[in-house]
């Protein structure tokens, strides 16, 4: 592969092509811009690891939603899901709470949306839906899962203020 750096630049959509290997990241990737999965913003991995308690393999992910691997990327590149790469192997991994009855939390895809209008990158959107919040009360995750989006994606709203 010949060539100097290139820098990764913007497509369709949230994603980003690195154009030295043409890694393809987008919101459901948690991480920086750059290639798929890799995490560098100021939102450690280790303390995402410790909000988060049950992490899903993507052919686990698959096996769960009946679909095969590279459809549950797609569902990651349309914002549907949302991962991170953790672990010794460095493995992209889902966080189980959200998939709810057999596919991807409805109420996910819209309020990754606010949060990345609010300024929020995967990693950082992670930590928040995970981190704990007394006026909800709990994690704005379990409200999402208990059916109270309008709710979290309001609190998601303000944090642009």
């Amino acid at each position: 592969m010949g060539g100097g750096w290139r820098p990764a630049r913007r497509v369709a959509g949230l994603g980003t092509v690195d154009a030295h290997t043409d890694d393809r990241t987008s919101v459901g990737e948690a991480g920086r811009i750059g290639p798929a999965g890799q995490a560098g913003d100021g939102v450690g991995l280790a303390e995402v690891d410790q909000l988060v308690t049950e992490w899903l393999t993507l052919p686990d992910v698959a096996e769960m939603l009946g679909l095969d691997v590279g459809k549950v990327r797609r569902l990651l590149q349309d914002g549907d899901l949302l991962a991170t790469r953790r672990g010794e192997r460095n493995v992209l991994s889902v966080p189980a709470a959200l998939l709810l009855d057999g596919a991807p939390l409805p109420e996910l895809r819209g309020t990754l949306t606010v949060l990345a209008d609010s300024g929020y990158d995967g990693n950082a959107a992670m930590r928040w839906l995970f981190t704990p919040d007394d006026s909800l009360p709990g994690t704005p995750v379990e409200a999402l899962r208990a059916g109270r989006k309008t709710e979290v994606r309001r609190r998601a709203q303000a944090l642009a203020f």
